[in-house]
């Protein structure tokens, strides 16, 4: 990919943990943007088996230039190993090395790389500083910024983890160039996600710029993360911690979550999964007469022109209201659905049981 586009750069604004995300072509090579990061010495990649060969020693030889040490910490690839046994296998090179807290820790991959190594900065040593270096679309517009962090559970996803930011983001878009086809197109999920909930115009603008953003054209993938993150900010800025409005990030995940842990860990992408969600959220937000069924329709047509699924996985109704149960935005066993009061504006609320069931059974397709 050629930089065609400049560098564009924004902050995240949370007081004394405020940090910028930083965006362009060929960022791993420029150390600028890994310089200025506080009172710290050596320098941690952590990565996985399929990022590590490609920009590890990318990103370590720019790193030498800040740093007195580095250390490379490779994991195993897949949504399968975000649990306590790879979370350890952190901890052990970092005591294998005698890492104290003046190291840093840089997240050099997709989402599960991301949270599982924001999560370990925050435990060891009760906190050393991280930062992200996210390698896919869905990493650069969500997962990277607002400082979640967690490991998967067998009854649940994201159960166990903490809120911890990260120094700096830095967005290479230049890594999504080896992007597989259905890594990038689960990616659009995220990116696609913003609009329904917070900004119409920019839906309008994937609308007509998804081929462009399919063909991976640097100034609309630019523009599409720029505004996706610009829009997670001012979400995260008012409600760190996921009390109230933060919330409206999770449109379609409530179901995608059921969907990725019923059907087993890594058969559904992340944002696959969010992409028939989303579709379902938008459903029951039309049967319980807060979404317009065009509207609704027209939601789908974008997700389905992403080449992203619109049908469930028949796990019956039971299971998915199992797996449900124990989505984090359940309230005294209640569970509580991101649903769309229009298109532009998201609502968190509870649905009725036959409504639901009248969403499962008419999605559930594969």
């Amino acid at each position: 990919m050629k930089p065609s586009v400049p560098n564009s750069s924004l902050t995240i604004d949370l007081a004394e943990r405020s940090y910028d995300i930083l965006i362009g072509p060929d960022l791993l090579l420029d150390a600028s943007c890994f310089d200025r990061l506080g009172a710290v010495t050596g320098a941690v990649i952590v990565t996985n088996t399929t990022v590590g060969p490609l920009y590890a020693k990318r990103l370590e030889q720019t790193l030498r230039q800040c740093f007195s040490h580095t250390q490379l910490i490779e994991l195993p690839d897949g949504e399968v190993y975000k649990d306590w046994n790879t979370l350890n296998l952190i901890f052990d090179g970092l005591l294998g090395t005698g890492a104290d807290r003046k190291c840093m820790l840089f997240a050099l991959g997709g989402g599960v790389i991301g949270d599982m190594t924001g999560f370990a900065a925050a435990c060891y040593m009760r906190g050393v500083p991280y930062v992200q270096v996210p390698t896919t679309l869905l990493a650069q517009v969500d997962s990277s910024v607002g400082g979640k962090t967690a490991i998967n559970h067998p009854l649940g996803k994201n159960m166990i983890g903490a809120f911890y930011q990260p120094q700096r983001v830095v967005a290479d878009i230049s890594t999504l160039s080896t992007l597989p086809e259905r890594e990038l197109k689960a990616g659009l999920a995220e990116v696609i996600k913003y609009g329904p909930i917070y900004d119409t115009r920019f839906l309008s603008w994937i609308d007509q710029h998804l081929n462009d953003l399919l063909a991976l054209d640097p100034a609309a993938i630019t523009h599409a993360i720029r505004r996706s993150c610009e829009i997670k900010a001012e979400v995260v800025a008012q409600d760190e911690r996921e009390s109230g409005l933060r919330a409206i990030l999770n449109f379609g995940h409530t179901f995608g979550h059921a969907i990725e842990a019923g059907a087993g860990y890594g058969v559904w992408l992340h944002g696959e999964a969010v992409a028939c969600g989303m579709v379902m959220a938008a459903d029951l937000s039309c049967r319980m007469g807060l979404l317009d069924s065009a509207d609704a329709q027209y939601l789908q047509s974008i997700i389905e022109r992403a080449g992203l699924p619109t049908k469930a996985p028949a796990l019956g109704l039971s299971r998915y209201m199992e797996l449900m149960q124990v989505d984090k935005k359940t309230e005294g066993g209640v569970i509580r659905f991101v649903l769309l009061n229009g298109l532009g504006t998201a609502v968190i609320q509870s649905a009725p049981h036959d409504l639901v069931a009248e969403v499962l059974h008419a999605h559930q397709g594969i």
